[in-house]
């Protein structure tokens, strides 16, 4: 059997998902990659200089190249990008998401839009289990991770480079087990 490949753009209600570019460098370093607010509980550094984030995109690349799915950036209809988010496939059946949003793209719906887009998606990569860290005090992700299904499993320990460099923080692990009802649909780009 082959394995299946996500597409490389879709869209949800309100947003598009699409691969990563090198076009798109100096417009996400912009958007939030550079903002230590934005990136304050995530797992890689903010980044200060767009070299950072141009080595983001090549390994956008390695990870669309070598497995069935990759980074994403979330974009609005009109074109205004307003974060990131993507599917890390550790074997067939698991796999690991998060996500991120610029400053304005706060409090709109958009990571609860973004994250049951991206539960689609696993399921329909036939992932069986699909998980996210979130730091203890992101409480707001954390609601939005248990809006989406996803149950508090465990504490860990996770390097927040952001928050005192080199030093590990507390955060919590999230597992859904993804359902599956009915026949396997075909992945299809311009799905809404």
């Amino acid at each position: 059997m082959a394995q299946l490949k996500a597409p490389e753009r879709f869209e949800t209600e309100r947003l598009v998902l699409r691969r990563p570019t090198a076009a798109d460098a100096q417009e996400i370093y912009r958007r939030y990659a550079s903002d230590r607010e934005v990136t304050r509980y995530l797992s890689w550094p903010c980044h200060t200089a767009v070299d950072a984030t141009s080595a983001f995109i090549q390994f956008s690349d390695a990870q669309w190249r070598d497995s069935a799915a990759g980074p994403y950036l979330i974009e609005s209809r009109s074109g205004l990008l307003l974060g990131g988010t993507g599917l890390e496939l550790e074997s067939a059946a698991r796999a690991t998401t998060g996500y991120v949003l610029a400053r304005d793209a706060w409090g709109l719906g958009y990571a609860t839009e973004v994250l049951r887009a991206i539960i689609d998606l696993a399921r329909q990569l036939r992932v069986r289990q699909l998980q996210a860290s979130c730091h203890i005090e992101n409480t707001a992700s954390q609601r939005v991770l248990e809006k989406c299904g996803f149950e508090r499993k465990q504490p860990m320990v996770v390097r927040f480079p952001n928050l005192q460099p080199g030093e590990p923080g507390d955060a919590w692990l999230y597992e859904l087990v993804v359902a599956f009802s009915g026949s396997w649909q075909t992945l299809d780009p311009n799905r809404r």
